[in-house]
């Protein structure tokens, strides 16, 4: 890593105590950003909570931290009856007020987490059975429920929606993409965009986002260019303990307010890392922080098939890679075709991206085509014309339907690939054991992707539901309280959106609701032992 000079390091933290200092409802001295070599324990910036991440499942928590909370519509009657009584029996309560439990009780949903499927229903109301009733909810901005937080990006607000192929349309209804309190309608109508169809391109809904933290007022808590290097548990270790004991008596005394009185914040994580500047250099940063919430979704490591030959440079791994092969005109008057290994959605996406520019695709998958858990058998014809295309050629057009290869497109079901070779060969092996051996002229492995957590202790293999594995979506999501959000496995960490299981946009609101309502708790709890007198704790846990 290249480092600026302690001045600009100063300048990026101060620009964090001027944002932060008033909200924090304190004088924050001015502090420099820890060099490497300092130990901590030296005055630094110590936020409340910081999120990491800034796709939709940050954004949502940002603006639900900011103030704005969700109460039940004067006029709004929810199509469930008993959801609708529960709702009116707090009707002057705002729903992070009440009790999630309750409410979220005998619900189901397309979500395992109940929060996600409570907030969803009142967001877009029985969806599921295609009706299109409007939200039972209306938000108000309470400033006095602001909790001061930092959201870190390594790119502009939006996450991962800003480098998504442009020429695909979203899975979702743009409706279903949209965060509280502005429609995607309202905001496209507003642009003069013309939205023809329920879905959208994914460059839209990355305009949607960046336009929503701006028009929410939400920028000051936003910092992108920003990459993590380090999130770990302060003075923790086996022969630790004195400074265990070291870290309660600190943290109780690190930020001071005017008049002497000691803060409760408690320092329980450092989060190191760097801004990238505008010159390509690096500003690295420290800062501590009583509550870390990991938003950073599962774009961040492609899934691989830990085959030989794999790491070659025509075995690709992103449809943004094979965008630009094809926009670069390298696999123009290629007579070999192109190998595309997954029958997921993003794999479906490169045959329809190859078909259409007259690329010849062999497309290998380890399915059956009758197998019902394919994500083809879940989608509406109707709605998803392109999708049951592709569906309709991996049935009909199988090698084993006719033994020479298709001209336009061939798919080989059941097949798992052994290796890829030096030559643009590939060796694929049947269920049967059979192997073939197939030329192609570039490869693209879409078989998923997976959260790369490196900046956690043992990469968060530790606070999954299967400890000591890799965090994945579907098989191992971070196992949380299904009501607060907060790792089971670590206090003061919170996870959200595909990291616990919620893949899809209408669902991981559900998440940024449980963790708002949780930390709202805990800082009521705060005000209250500040307001006896009792200041002098080391925070709530």
């Amino acid at each position: 890593r290249s480092y600026s000079d302690p001045e600009t390091e100063g300048q990026l933290l101060n620009s964090f105590v001027q944002y932060f200092g008033d909200s924090l409802g304190r004088k924050i001295k001015r502090m420099p950003l820890i060099e490497e070599t300092v130990l901590p324990g030296d005055s630094l910036l110590t936020l409340p909570v910081v999120i990491i991440g800034n796709g939709p499942s940050g954004i949502c928590l940002s603006y639900l931290l900011s103030g704005y909370r969700p109460y039940l519509s004067p006029e709004a009657i929810h199509p469930n009856p008993i959801l609708h009584t529960k709702l009116e029996e707090a009707r002057h309560l705002s729903i992070v007020d009440q009790d999630l439990e309750y409410l979220s009780e005998g619900l189901e949903g397309r979500s395992s987490n109940p929060v996600a499927v409570l907030f969803d229903t009142l967001l877009h109301p029985d969806a599921d059975f295609g009706y299109d009733y409007p939200p039972v909810l209306h938000w108000k901005l309470e400033q006095h429920n602001y909790i001061p937080h930092i959201v870190l990006g390594k790119g502009p607000p939006g996450g991962a929606w800003h480098s998504m192929e442009g020429s695909m349309l979203t899975i979702s209804f743009g409706d279903w993409m949209e965060l509280p309190g502005l429609t995607f309608k309202e905001w496209a109508a507003s642009k003069r965009r013309n939205i023809k169809s329920d879905r959208v391109m994914p460059e839209e809904i990355a305009r949607y986002y960046k336009h929503y933290v701006k028009v929410m007022g939400l920028q000051k808590n936003f910092r992108d260019n920003v990459y993590i290097t380090s999130v770990s548990r302060l003075y923790r270790g086996k022969d630790d303990e004195d400074r265990s004991q070291i870290n309660e008596d600190i943290s109780a005394q690190h930020l001071e307010m005017e008049d002497g009185q000691k803060s409760l914040i408690k320092r329980n994580w450092e989060v190191r890392g760097y801004q990238r500047a505008t010159d390509g250099s690096h500003v690295p940063f420290c800062l501590f922080a009583e509550n870390v919430a990991l938003a950073t979704g599962t774009f961040d490591s492609p899934g691989r098939l830990q085959v030989e030959g794999e790491d070659f440079p025509f075995v690709l791994h992103s449809m943004s890679d094979f965008g630009a092969a094809i926009s670069k005109g390298k696999l123009r008057g290629k007579a070999d075709p192109v190998l595309i290994v997954g029958a997921g959605l993003t794999a479906a996406d490169a045959v329809l991206c190859a078909y259409n520019n007259n690329i010849p695709v062999i497309h290998v998958f380890r399915r059956r085509v009758t197998d019902t858990s394919l994500i083809f058998k879940q989608l509406p014809k109707k709605l998803y014309p392109e999708y049951h295309k592709v569906y309709h050629m991996m049935c009909t057009q199988s090698h084993t339907v006719d033994s020479n290869l298709h001209s336009a497109y061939t798919s080989f079901p059941e097949h798992n690939v052994l290796s890829f070779k030096p030559e643009m060969k590939c060796v694929l092996q049947s269920a049967s054991g059979l192997k073939k051996i197939l030329k192609f002229s570039v490869a693209l492995v879409l078989i998923g992707s997976h959260p790369n957590l490196f900046f956690l202790k043992d990469q968060g293999h530790s606070i999954g539901h299967h400890s000591n594995q890799p965090i994945t979506c579907k098989g191992n999501p971070i196992e949380i309280d299904p009501y607060t959000y907060e790792c089971t496995k670590e206090a003061n960490l919170f996870a959200l959106g595909p990291l616990v299981g919620d893949n899809f946009v209408r669902f991981l609101k559900g998440g940024a609701l449980g963790i708002a309502r949780c930390l709202a708790i805990r800082q009521k709890k705060k005000h209250e032992l500040i307001e006896s007198g009792d200041g002098g704790g080391d925070g709530v846990p």
